[in-house]
């Protein structure tokens, strides 16, 4: 790899953890249960997955979304939100490479990967909220976290194919597709 393409690879990830910090702060709808909000970042997360490959996805949806919960005083849930986050990335850059070999493939992968999401965040947030909260309030905040969720994939699966008509863009997600081959 030149230093070029080493240089792209930074600016993209730093990219996308802005947006993802950005997309998490921008609308907030409060939900019951653990003082929560409903956000449109995991959009974000899912595509940094999908566009920047698993390693540079898990770091930019991680780091960004982390930052929206340090900038926006919910300091206890950084660790969380960078793993859970974190780990929808490197999922949809694993779901993207496996399945999405084709433009209809591709968008299925995408689909996976938003499904993917809906499941860790209301499956990992709840887990991770029980020794915040207890049972019962972690469990107030699931129906939340799966409209979140939702709103993440149909948000990425209507964002995919505008940002794949960024020439750099869909440049960067073949060569994570390709690298993530190796």
């Amino acid at each position: 790899m030149n230093r070029n393409t080493d240089l792209r690879k930074i600016i993209m990830t730093s990219l996308f953890a802005a947006l993802a910090c950005v997309a998490t702060m921008s609308i907030r709808i409060p939900t019951p249960g653990t003082g929560g909000y409903i956000h449109p970042g995991d959009a974000i997360v899912i595509l940094s997955g999908v566009i920047l490959g698993p390693i540079q996805g898990l770091l930019a949806g991680g780091i960004g979304s982390a930052m929206a919960d340090l900038l926006g005083g919910y300091f206890v849930y950084v660790p969380i939100t960078f793993t859970v986050k974190g780990m929808i990335a490197w999922i949809a850059g694993i779901i993207y490479y496996k399945i999405g070999r084709t433009p209809k493939s591709q968008c299925t992968a995408v689909i996976l990967s938003g499904i993917a999401d809906i499941l860790l965040v209301a499956g990992g947030y709840f887990l991770c909220e029980i020794p915040l909260y207890g049972v019962s309030a972690s469990l107030a905040s699931v129906p939340a976290n799966l409209i979140q969720g939702l709103g993440g994939l149909i948000i990425a699966f209507a964002l995919y194919p505008v940002l794949l008509a960024v020439p750099d863009i869909r440049r960067m997600a073949q060569r994570s597709h390709e690298a993530a081959g190796r």
